[in-house]
């Protein structure tokens, strides 16, 4: 059983397109790799295998191509097109976790549970994350990151409107 700590990340966001196509673009790697991440950085998948105990790999790049940031999901439950529960972590190059750079308590994983509601051919996007098996140094470390967090997601979230615009 998951065990989920109190301190955690509630976004939601509403999207002008269907849930079906909301859905695909969190679980196509086609998708996935054109709107995902920080504005201007790029971004390459290994590997997208969406169903339970499947995984996302990735690199993301900075603009001027200096850093390189590995990451991987873990998908926990897959419900098209409303659910998708996946455990985030920055990794290695083959999908191990490791400690971030940018901070030396950040939690090894995050538990991400993303629900999509559709309403009026809208689409109501619900993200939740909680640091998972973490320290109370950890915890802390998350809790004191959230207005940051919460800033990057809109970032991301304004590319994956964009990108939702020019898919219908």
């Amino acid at each position: 059983m998951t065990s989920i700590q109190n301190q955690g990340l509630l976004l939601t966001r509403v999207f002008d397109a269907p849930r079906e196509l909301v859905f695909k673009v969190w679980t196509d790697p086609g998708h996935f790799g054109k709107w995902w991440g920080p504005k201007g950085f790029s971004i390459h998948i290994v590997t997208m295998d969406v169903h339970p105990g499947g995984m996302f790999l990735g690199c993301q790049k900075t603009p001027d191509g200096n850093q390189v940031m590995w990451g991987n999901f873990i998908y926990r439950e897959v419900n098209p097109p409303e659910k998708l529960v996946f455990v985030q972590s920055f990794s290695d190059e083959e999908g191990n976790p490791v400690r971030a750079s940018f901070h030396p308590n950040w939690p090894l994983e995050i538990l991400n549970i993303l629900t999509l509601e559709e309403n009026d051919n809208k689409t109501i996007l619900t993200l939740e994350g909680f640091p998972l098996n973490a320290s109370e140094a950890e915890k802390a470390a998350y809790e004191a990151m959230k207005p940051m967090l919460k800033q990057g997601f809109g970032g991301t979230f304004d590319q994956l409107a964009e990108y939702l615009a020019n898919q219908q």
